[in-house]
């Protein structure tokens, strides 16, 4: 069957074939007429959705459009195209800059004629750019770029979440990168069984996919390489393909996709968290990482990964050089005299003691040498003989409160405001942990920040996560090391209200709650919970 309509893209009278039986072919028209197809972008078998870039006849511009194929006459089929079509038009009161819009959802009856073979239609923007697929064909991305073009989608997907919507973000030829450097969801329409950790699962699989080239879901494009499994069924770690991968990158798309419930990113939010802490470290490797053609003359690469084009390093071969050579060795040999002299003050410093008057037993006093923490700084613990505690006066209001972590995810960072808003009834929640501190990471913390240097009495915790056991640090800066920080206070919670005294009246402005022990849940789960933290000053 044939219809004469108006190809407004030249403004001509042409004859445009309409689809029966679910054929669709460039040039052809569906949605009744409304839309002619231009070219096809790839399929989606897990639904039977075809993605098109069309052109609209009636608003003359090019649309994005999930063309869901089938037999109108298929219970089954219809039905999941029906829902499908339902929360495509949820959908399309969700905004993004990373998704693309929902303008219109075509059903059989309601904008399809039957005899099309097409059991919906969802219409949405055109994203001008380049397949997600086509990015990585040649190799596959650096850490940080992956990272940074992963997290502006990631965003979407959380805010999405939130209102209790599923996007579809789990096949490579939906999404697409815009000219901007951007990820963007391009084709929408989320499989009619389509749940919140499918949209999880899928962004840790295109996170996996910009690092190794390799697809880790099933229905993926047949062309497209498919990631190898170890023995539990798990992606094999893009860092065991790529070693200039960093360990917490691979992890988090490995985690996302797995299976398993040990250890596994299950939420957006999570995934999100842990991605924004990793970014900016990739990038940072990536600032030192070069890209080098493969080894030619026959020679085997080592990486899993030799079927590629490229191979990457993250170090360079130092040039030649004499004068740096010549400024080295002047540099190596002062070196070696200052030590030299170093070690000839140190001699005489203990001749000197050595000689001397022993010290009378009635001034000697002993020493208690605390024992190392964790990071091995012998300073962070308590003086033998310490000072009197200061006397608390009033509070003093923290203007920030974020997550510190040294290893890992940092537990529901969105929520660590919480513990400063004043507000009882929220709380900030670590993540649940199946084996106790320190199994998988050494402890968690909330570093809060002042508007200035304060001297310090106190501080009182509001949780009902008796058993907790936690640390008062205080930190030079907010990025300080464990290891640099200093601890001045330490207690076990109860369920309600705990005090702590502080050891030092010494000013700081960033103060850490650093917790080494979880409480243990009715479900033998390791979790903490903080209401409130309320810091006062020193009289």
């Amino acid at each position: 069957m044939t219809t004469r309509r108006t190809d407004f893209t030249n403004d001509a009278t042409v004859q445009g074939v309409r689809a029966t039986g679910g054929d669709l072919l460039p040039g052809g028209v569906i949605g009744d007429g409304r839309y002619r197809l231009l070219a096809p972008f790839g399929v989606d078998i897990r639904g039977n959705a075809h993605m098109w870039r069309a052109r609209d006849g009636q608003l003359r511009r090019d649309v994005a459009l999930t063309v869901l194929v089938g037999d109108p006459t298929d219970r089954n089929a219809t039905v999941a195209a029906r829902r499908t079509l339902e929360r495509a038009a949820h959908a399309a009161r969700f905004t993004s800059p990373s998704v693309s819009r929902v303008l219109d959802v075509l059903g059989v009856g309601s904008g399809i004629d039957p005899s099309e073979g097409v059991l919906g239609v969802v219409v949405a923007d055109w994203a001008q750019g380049t397949d997600l697929v086509d990015l990585v064909a040649e190799h596959p991305l650096p850490a940080g770029t992956a990272a940074r073009l992963l997290e502006p989608l990631a965003i979407a997907v959380e805010q999405a979440h939130h209102t209790g919507l599923v996007l579809g973000v789990d096949h490579p030829q939906r999404v697409r990168i815009g000219p901007d450097g951007s990820l963007r969801l391009s084709f929408p329409g989320p499989l009619p069984q389509a749940q919140l950790q499918d949209d999880v699962k899928g962004l840790g699989a295109i996170l996996y996919l910009l690092l190794t080239g390799r697809w880790a879901l099933p229905g993926g494009p047949p062309t497209m390489p498919l990631a190898r499994r170890d023995r539990s069924g798990s992606p094999i770690s893009p860092a065991t393909l790529r070693p200039d991968v960093p360990d917490d990158l691979a992890d988090l798309a490995v985690r996302s996709i797995a299976d398993t419930s040990l250890g596994g990113i299950r939420t957006s939010s999570a995934l999100l968290t842990v991605l924004e802490g990793i970014a900016q470290r990739a990038e940072l490797l990536d600032q030192r990482t070069e890209l080098l053609p493969a080894l030619q003359g026959g020679e085997q690469l080592a990486d899993p990964l030799a079927d590629q084009d490229t191979i990457w390093t993250t170090s360079k071969r130092p040039p030649k050089d004499d004068g740096r050579r010549r400024k080295l060795a002047i540099g190596v040999t002062a070196l070696t005299v200052a030590t030299v002299g170093v070690l000839a003050w140190v001699g005489m410093q203990l001749i000197s003691f050595f000689g001397s008057d022993p010290v009378p037993a009635a001034v000697q006093q002993p020493v208690a040498t605390a024992p190392a923490t964790p990071g091995g700084n012998t300073s962070n613990q308590p003086q033998a003989n310490p000072p009197p505690a200061p006397k608390p006066a009033g509070p003093v209001k923290a203007t920030k409160a974020q997550i510190y972590s040294v290893k890992g995810d940092k537990d529901n960072a969105r929520n660590a405001g919480r513990v400063i808003d004043g507000k009882p009834n929220t709380a900030w929640s670590t993540d649940e942990y199946k084996k106790p501190f320190p199994a998988l990471k050494p402890g968690i913390g909330v570093l809060a920040t002042f508007a200035d240097a304060t001297k310090l009495a106190q501080v009182v915790i509001d949780s009902p996560s008796a058993g907790t056991v936690v640390e008062i640090r205080s930190a030079a800066s907010p990025t300080a090391k464990f290891d640099d920080t200093k601890l001045i206070g330490q207690a076990t919670l109860a369920d309600g209200t705990t005090e702590i005294a502080l050891s030092s009246t010494e000013p700081t402005q960033y103060v850490l709650v650093w917790i080494t022990k979880l409480a243990v849940d009715e479900d033998e789960k390791n979790v903490s919970q903080v209401r409130e933290i309320e810091f006062r000053m020193a009289q």
